[in-house]
């Protein structure tokens, strides 16, 4: 059995999660992160267990992963490490590229360098690999061309087909859908993937990818705006502000929550992959942003949200996925409702006071130069 782990990435929202899941399972852990400011603040967000290795450091440094793979043999790598945002990746194309893309190869020259090689890596993709993904237009299912600027600007929010026919979004399936990126983020994720297919079919290992849908839950950062529109949501309603629901309101999502997540990648590493293996990991069940809104609206008693004619470019129209392959693959299955996810959520964001101003003392700092 694989017992070893490095998390990439590993003290964001959905690393440290997973490490606590793994040290309650008894497996020694390692995480990897570059602290970056956007994602961990003053550094107080950081919420570890003691028994796991702490390694600050940045996966596009190659002297920083050398040193970490003299320390640490892992039998599996969960990778994480990831820019996130989609209008971010449009004006900040390099800084994704750099962590997504070369973070990624350099992480696979610091093993090369190091003659490791792990019985698995777990990459955690996205869903936005698939761009708008498959519709039905009548009895054609086609690839709509991204939504562009002056589309959106004209309020014409459903992506064009042929002869301007009604259509319906299909639930993205990897064993079925095509990926047609439509910003640079969602570009470099799909990137990541074919790299990591490359280099583990030439070293003889596997690959598990997830591609997953929108996370929420306890633990997201509340002060980075490219966290993710329910963390936005919820903290705005929470101050009884109303909510502007962008578009006309009808853009759809799957909201999955944080400890299904976890509890699918948990699942790929107790049961590695045998050949390469891709599954989409979220609800099952699409969410309108106006339904989310006004969920958590009611919750809050906060304002009716509004819906506005606002947007923004390289989003998606329509995202929700298949979980079958998953259930197959990784005997998985979601165990939460949006409501009590997003109860759970509100409660705890109801508990952050002012962040503390200082890391916590029992997270051990291991140093990359020692």
């Amino acid at each position: 059995m694989s017992t070893s782990i490095l998390i990439t990435g590993g003290a964001g929202f959905i690393g440290s999660a997973l490490a606590r899941r793994l040290v309650n399972a008894d497996y020694d852990v390692a995480v990897m992160d570059v602290l970056h400011p956007q994602v961990h603040g003053d550094l107080a967000a950081i919420d570890l267990p003691p028994a796991v290795h702490l390694f600050t450091g940045d996966v596009t440094h190659a002297p920083d992963l050398d040193a970490v793979l003299r320390l640490f043999r892992p039998s599996q790598i969960v990778h994480l490490a990831a820019e996130t945002g989609t209008a971010q990746s449009l004006s900040e194309a390099t800084r994704h590229g750099s962590v997504n893309v070369v973070g990624t190869t350099q992480l696979l020259d610091a093993l090369s360098r190091s003659a490791h090689v792990p019985d698995q890596f777990v990459l955690a993709s996205s869903r936005a690999v698939y761009g708008e993904g498959a519709w039905q237009y009548g009895s054609q299912i086609v690839y709509p061309q991204p939504r562009s600027h002056a589309q959106l600007l004209a309020g014409i929010w459903d992506p064009q087909g042929p002869n301007d026919n009604p259509a319906v979004p299909l639930p993205s399936s990897a064993g079925r859908t095509e990926p047609r990126p439509t910003n640079i983020y969602a570009a470099t994720k799909l990137a990541q993937e074919h790299i990591l297919a490359a280099w583990t079919a030439a070293r003889d290992t596997h690959l598990s990818v997830l591609r997953l849908q929108n996370v929420y839950g306890p633990g997201q950062s509340l002060t980075n705006s490219y966290t993710g529109i329910v963390a936005l949501f919820a903290r705005l309603a929470r101050e009884h502000r109303a909510l502007e629901v962008y578009e006309d309101g009808r853009i759809v999502r799957d909201f999955v929550y944080i400890d299904d997540v976890v509890a699918a990648l948990f699942a790929a590493i107790a049961r590695p992959a045998v050949q390469p293996r891709c599954v989409d990991i979220g609800s099952g069940s699409p969410t309108t942003i106006h339904q989310l809104a006004q969920q958590i609206a009611t919750i809050c008693d906060a304002p009716e949200p509004r819906v506005v004619a606002k947007f923004r470019d390289g989003d998606v129209r329509a995202a929700r996925c298949d979980i079958d392959s998953a259930t197959e693959e990784l005997d998985w299955r979601p165990a939460w409702g949006l409501e009590e996810g997003l109860r759970v959520l509100l409660e705890w964001i109801g508990g952050q006071t002012e962040f503390a101003s200082s890391i916590p003392g029992e997270i051990q700092f291991l140093p990359v130069k020692a």
